[in-house]
């Protein structure tokens, strides 16, 4: 079983301070900051990266139960739209997911009907309905 790994670092406090994110395959880079995450701000947030990864992991996810179907697409094209509460306590509130797909062949029922099993299948979409999450804390000094 693959782990894939990425990483963080912060910097300062949550208002002034600013981090940097990492994927460990090397395909993106880039720095983050409060700005980024509860205005606007140049660089990326949280939030974005995992709209990114639920559109992608749907996207693929559809694409194998339309070819398991027998109707192979020509393309998917997937956007999350990742909806972030910052009242009390921030909150990812929900994902809406907007996909639309070229598939020869194929009527419309048939292409809601295995988007909505594919949504339920997509590893990102099960994770949001509950996943062991563990901690591994130390203080360097």
């Amino acid at each position: 079983m693959p782990i894939r790994k990425a990483n963080a670092q912060w910097q300062g406090d949550l208002k002034s301070g600013k981090g940097n994110m990492a994927l460990e395959s090397g395909a993106y880079e880039g720095q983050f900051s409060f700005k980024t995450r509860f205005e606007d701000g140049n660089g990326t947030n949280p939030e974005e990266l995992v709209g990114a990864a639920h559109a992608g992991c749907f996207s693929m996810q559809f694409s194998a139960m339309l070819a398991a179907e027998g109707h192979t697409p020509d393309s998917v094209q997937t956007e999350a739209k990742v909806h972030f509460s910052v009242e009390d306590t921030p909150t990812i509130e929900r994902i809406d997911l907007i996909t639309r797909g070229k598939v020869p062949g194929m009527d419309d029922s048939q292409f809601k009907d295995i988007a909505s099993k594919a949504k339920d299948a997509c590893p990102v979409s099960r994770l949001y309905t509950g996943a062991e999450i563990t901690l591994d804390a130390a203080l360097e000094s």
